[in-house]
């Protein structure tokens, strides 16, 4: 029978057609960034099918007010949008349930990541796609790169921009077709500066942030590979379920097979390379096997070594079990990650009887390969070793041997004993059984020794003739053979697992203390408790000393120490440096500064070498080959401990940086608008002033401007200088009981100019008790909130001031009547320059208003807050709560 007979269909890709049947289709036009045409070329594509007689219906397309999409929207039929209330604000959704009752052949849902206003049977929009599509009915969608879950840190990263909402990869993954829509970077940047995406004052701001060019080439980068990605998913789905064998060369990918040959690392850099040249993924297999229990543990270090390697080099690591015909399980795996390539170690020198005893998985994977491209990697100048001849392990311990010849001693009195008390057939069960009790105790080694001491004691006590090596009878020597044979089989296959049994309890205890550790490091928050952590775990977990020394300029410095320790001698230093330099272990047991009395290894994240890892036994003693690779494991759970509070500390500088530079923005901003505004007023009004021949009247009008404009000046230069005091804790007010009344009354007196457009109504409940406050700055909270409150609200209209007794406390509220704060910001209009970093549709003003407000209500032990000001979602209130003076009055 040939190979391709027996190829199948998988019954898992059966049952996901399967489960697809009765299932509308699902299209995803998918873009790189906003304004490339997704939602243009999805009415494109769905005019055609309304040309060919396909009912369509556009269930909700996002416009955006471009006109190139409205037009291409013309003559679709659409569907009546469902008006909902999201936090008291009138919105439309799309009608889910309409939909399903018109039930058309295709419907267009644009934008796939949108969160359905509250009230929604769903909460994301894709999750309304997945029921459209169970009913049966085709789907037309769009999405953006950046939307997607996995790559949205990436974009995040890329463009310094995130996106909240998300949608899972599997909503991507429901697509039966992706159409990657796509615009050179120049192209897309015309059309920004041509309005064509945003408004022209959106437009400026977005190309000096997302729409770099740059960051337009990495996005097109990862829209054209999640494209690529999902469509390879589908070619191995289509493979799988129609029995094709693989490869079909579509996207690259390359396969290296590790091992503990020394070509292995030599494998893994080639892999390497081509990946990098190929821009493809790669993937490094190794083949495990029980045989690999019983391997030396140069091999086991050289193995371990080689899988790190392939790691930090960026490969995707993959680990296979087959005891028989490796070579077939290397390409069956091959045929299913649809790989092409094949890269493998040249094959070690074998003796002859070897091709007996073990097989040849390079030699039989080049012999199999068929259409895959295999390289054969190997070591540079190497010089081919005589393979020699290597006896298994015994065991050298003595006691183990003394074990041996007690436990046959025993089953010989035992066998006597049962010769004479019992008729029994057959005693050799009984030296059996001390083979197999030798062999989960003390190994290989002695069970064989075992089993070989009791045939001689069986032959020589109960074959005939007795006490002698002879024996007489032809069925008794046949039983003396199967007994030996039995006993050696035996007792290998229980050494085997105990060698099994010990090898999972060595793992599993190495898996616990690295556990125990990652949580550790995972729980520190600054780099003194990694480090201390660090060292600390080491040293108890190899029962030795630990030091960890971190670069301080050009130099190394110990920055750790278990027992502590903040020095080392010359040479010991001089090992550090070496293994930090060359990023290779040195010092005590390495090839390098053998005589120092540390050990070092560097810690490495990636590219970057973070720091020195050391390690000495007070006995003078060498690393164990199995505690290196524990120690391995660790440092490498260090680095990335270390790494992960660096990139943080970044980060958190980055932020830092961009609001300080946004701040900066905004103060400029202010600076030269607001301020400068009331200047050249003053400015303008004062010149007239100068001239002659003016009327009383028109005079008057100007001085009164001047006067208005330089009061207005005088609140913002106020503003600033309170808020540099609120900012180094300089402003402390001066508490006294204060009448809510005067207040008001001040306030009202000084902010008559630019109250003139507005019906000031005042309303204070009567008998208020006096409040507990600073009366200047109290006053100048009022100024702020009232003039913000005439900033918003329309001329003409009331502005209300009105103060009660509630709960313990005076509650002072200015309500106006303009168009409102959305609840989700009404906590942010306190923070610096909201209203510039708001939006540009926001009316002029420094931003430091409110924010004064509730630094000067904090710090008089009051506090502030927004809220809706009338029932219909209009106008905002802004309550001021402040102590009284008597806190025993009643209500």
């Amino acid at each position: 029978m040939t190979p391709d007979a027996d190829i199948r269909p998988s019954p898992e890709a059966l049952l996901t057609q399967a489960a697809r049947e009765g299932r509308g289709r699902l299209k995803v036009f998918l873009g790189a960034a906003p304004g490339v045409g997704k939602t243009w070329a999805m009415l494109d594509d769905a005019q055609r099918k309304r040309a060919e007689g396909v009912d369509v219906i556009a269930a909700l397309i996002e416009t955006h007010d471009r006109a190139e999409t409205q037009a291409k929207l013309a003559g679709l039929p659409q569907l009546a949008r469902k008006p909902v209330i999201h936090k008291g604000r009138a919105l439309t959704e799309m009608d889910l349930d309409g939909l399903l009752a018109r039930k058309p052949a295709l419907a267009l849902i644009d934008e796939l990541a949108h969160t359905n206003a509250d009230g929604s049977r769903h909460e994301k929009r894709w999750q309304d796609v997945e029921e459209v599509l169970a009913a049966g009915i085709d789907v037309y969608t769009t999405l953006n790169i950046q939307h997607i879950e996995t790559l949205n840190e990436t974009v995040a990263r890329i463009t310094g921009v995130r996106v909240r909402e998300t949608v899972p990869d599997g909503a991507l993954e429901m697509a039966d077709e992706i159409e990657l829509i796509d615009l050179p970077p120049d192209e897309l940047v015309d059309r920004l500066k041509q309005g064509k995406v945003y408004p022209a004052d959106q437009a400026a701001r977005a190309l000096g942030s997302f729409f770099v060019k740059g960051n337009l080439t990495a996005l097109r980068e990862l829209a054209m590979r999640a494209a690529a990605d999902r469509v390879d998913a589908q070619l191995r789905e289509h493979m799988a379920a129609n029995a094709i064998a693989g490869p079909w060369p579509t996207q690259e990918r390359i396969l290296v097979c590790i091992n503990e040959s020394p070509a292995a690392r030599e494998a893994i850099r080639v892999a390497k390379r081509s990946a990098d040249r190929a821009r493809a993924e790669w993937i490094a297999l190794n083949v495990a096997q029980t045989r690999m229990e019983a391997q030396p543990e140069a091999d086991k270090d050289r193995l371990a070594g080689s899988l790190r390697l392939a790691e930090r080099l960026g490969a995707e690591l993959a680990t296979l079990e087959a005891e028989h015909d490796v070579a077939e399980a290397i390409l069956t795996y091959a045929r299913d990650r649809n790989v092409r390539r094949i890269v493998i170690g040249r094959p070690r020198p074998r003796p002859f009887w070897a091709k007996w005893t073990s097989e040849d998985v390079a030699t039989d994977v080049l012999r199999k390969a068929g259409p895959f491209e295999v390289t054969v990697a190997s070591i540079p100048d190497e010089k081919p070793q005589a393979s020699r001849f290597h006896l298994p392990r015994l065991g050298a311990e003595p006691r183990a041997w003394v074990e041996a010849v007690l436990a046959v001693a025993i089953a010989s009195a035992c066998s006597w004993g049962a010769e004479q008390l019992f008729p029994v057939a057959s005693l050799s069960v009984i030296y059996m059984t001390a083979v197999v009790v030798v062999a989960s105790r003390r190994g290989l080694g002695p069970a064989l020794a075992a089993a070989v001491l009791g045939f001689m004691a069986y032959n020589f006590l109960f074959t005939h003739p007795r006490y002698t090596f002879h024996v007489s009878r032809q069925g008794e020597l046949l039983t003396l053979g199967l007994f030996l044979a039995a006993s050696l089989v035996t007792g290998n296959l229980a050494a085997r697992l105990r060698a099994r049994v010990d090898a999972q309890a060595a793992i599993a205890d190495r898996t616990n203390k690295l556990y125990d550790f990652s949580r550790r490091v995972a729980a520190a928050a600054t780099a003194d408790d990694v480090v201390w952590a660090s060292v600390s775990h080491v040293a108890t977990t190899l029962r030795c000393e630990a030091v960890l020394l971190m670069p301080r300029g050009a130099e190394l410095w110990v920055v750790g120490g278990f027992p502590p320790e903040d020095q080392l001698d010359v040479r010991d230093q001089s090992a550090a440096q070496f293994a930090w330099e060359k990023g290779e272990p040195a010092g005590r047991g390495s090839d390098t500064l053998p005589m120092a009395r540390w050990f070092f290894l560097p810690l490495v994240a990636g590219d970057r070498r973070l720091g020195v890892l050391g390690i000495a036994f007070e006995d003078d003693r060498r690393l164990l080959r199995t505690d290196r690779r524990l120690l391995d494991a660790l440092i490498d759970q260090i680095a990335l401990a270390l790494e992960r509070l660096r990139l943080t500390e970044d980060l958190a500088a980055t932020q830092l940086a961009t609001e300080t530079e946004r701040l900066r923005t905004a103060l400029l901003n202010s600076v030269s608008h607001d301020l400068r505004t009331p200047l050249v007023t003053i400015i303008g009004a004062a010149g007239h002033l100068a001239e002659a021949d003016l009327p009383t009247d028109v005079r008057r009008d100007l001085a009164e401007n001047i006067r208005e404009e330089g009061e207005r000046l005088d609140r913002y230069v106020q503003n600033l200088l309170d808020m540099t005091r609120l900012g180094h804790g300089a402003l402390k007010p001066r508490l006294a009981p204060q009448d809510v009344a005067e207040i008001v009354g001040g306030a009202r007196s000084r902010m008559k100019g630019v109250l003139r457009g507005h019906d000031l109504e005042v309303e204070l409940a009567p008998n208020l008790p006096l409040i507990l406050a600073d009366g200047v700055l109290l006053e100048q909270v009022l100024v702020n909130i009232l003039d913000n409150a005439a900033k918003y609200a329309p001329e003409g209209t009331a502005i209300a001031v009105a103060a009660r007794l509630q709960g313990g406390r005076v509650e002072l509220s200015v309500t106006d009547c303009g168009p409102g704060i959305p609840p989700n910001d009404q906590a942010r209009v306190f923070d610096m320059f909201y209203r510039v970093a708001g939006g540009d549709r926001q009316r002029a003003g420094t931003g430091l208003g409110l924010a004064i407000c509730k630094g000067l209500v904090d710090a008089m032990g009051g506090s502030i807050k927004a809220e809706t000001g009338w029932p219909d979602g209009t106008g905002t209130r802004i309550v001021v709560a402040l102590p009284l003076h008597n806190p025993e009055v009643s209500v």
